[in-house]
């Protein structure tokens, strides 16, 4: 009986101490290239920062890490693919904030808050509300003591249902309780050049995107829609200082792992992240691309995250564009 109570104890033993999902070991992670996943075809902004991001967390890894293009279905078919990948580390995905945004529009076939470990935030594209010049409001403030005597709300152009031109418009409708009524468009493009001409007043736009004809005199700054303010247009105040407390609505992107993925395999992944978005080659294609490093534990990541799902489902039922 003592032998049969060993041979069970070993047997636990065994089992508690194999990582979940395969027999990775961290101290010597990783022993091959490692693939990160990003959902979206190349040349975008995601798939541009996720190379820059590969080359350097492969220096300090030791491995290459490989960029493999998932584009679909809002980004869902690449996170699909990772959700479902084995949990050794090897198999990583480039989040964006879409992920937080499809499962409250979208019925999958994964849950994104249960089956990825989150690593690393790498960066925020942040937003700015801009009008035309014609609009006779100069700030966030008149902008809603103008909404507010507008009976049909004001317009504001996006780029379609379910877009973050579209749903940064209802987080301020339902946080301001003013009433913005909005204009979809096929594309940024249309929707851009629709607000260059003065058709449409009002447009939640990528600063990247729509800083130069703030420059030009061609639209107004009003807002910065991230907590803190952009680096590409430090002189423009964030919705909290112009009165909008608590008001976020960036273009964020991040990588995780599948659910059950080692901690010690994620954080080393997570110091090495970190490392790259904090060197010279990374900040400097950052800027580039007018976004901000961020940066930060798997933890507060984590935490991040769940406020982001519960975030974009609330806004998600009050646009009413659940599919």
């Amino acid at each position: 009986m003592r032998g049969l109570k060993g041979a069970a104890a070993a047997l636990l033993l065994a089992l508690v101490v194999v990582p979940a999902g395969g027999t990775a070991r961290a101290d010597d992670y990783p022993t091959r290239p490692v693939r990160l996943v990003v959902g979206f075809a190349p040349g975008a902004v995601a798939d541009v920062i996720a190379r820059s991001m590969a080359t350097r967390m492969s220096q300090s890894l030791g491995q290459q890490i490989v960029i493999e293009n998932r584009p679909g279905a809002g980004s869902s078919l690449g996170a699909e693919y990772v959700a479902r990948a084995p949990r050794d580390g090897y198999t990583l995905l480039m989040c964006t904030v879409a992920q937080t945004i499809n499962p409250a529009i979208n019925t999958l076939s994964f849950d994104f808050g249960k089956d990825f470990a989150p690593i690393m935030a790498i960066a925020n594209a942040p937003q700015i509300l801009v009008a035309h010049p014609s609009l006779p409001a100069n700030t966030v403030q008149e902008m809603i003591s103008l909404a507010k005597a507008t009976p049909d709300g004001l317009p504001y152009a996006s780029s379609g249902a379910g877009t973050m031109s579209h749903l940064s418009g209802v987080l301020l409708s339902s946080t301001t309780g003013i009433k913005l009524t909005q204009i979809p468009y096929p594309g940024s493009a249309q929707s851009m050049n629709d607000v260059l001409a003065g058709r449409v007043p009002l447009m939640f736009g990528p600063a990247a995107t729509v800083w130069s004809n703030v420059q030009a005199g061609k639209l107004k700054a009003l807002a910065v829609t991230q907590p803190t303010r952009a680096a590409i247009a430090p002189e423009v105040p964030t919705m909290a200082e112009s009165g909008v407390p608590g008001y976020s609505a960036g273009i964020w992107m991040g990588i995780l792992a599948p659910t059950g993925t080692p901690a010690e395999i994620v954080g080393k992944l997570s110091r090495a992240a970190n490392e790259a978005v904090q060197s010279p080659e990374v900040l400097s294609l950052l800027r580039l691309q007018g976004v901000d490093p961020l940066g930060g534990t798997p933890a507060e990541f984590a935490r991040f995250i769940d406020a982001e799902l519960k975030k974009w489902a609330g806004v998600v039922y009050d646009a009413g564009i659940r599919k």
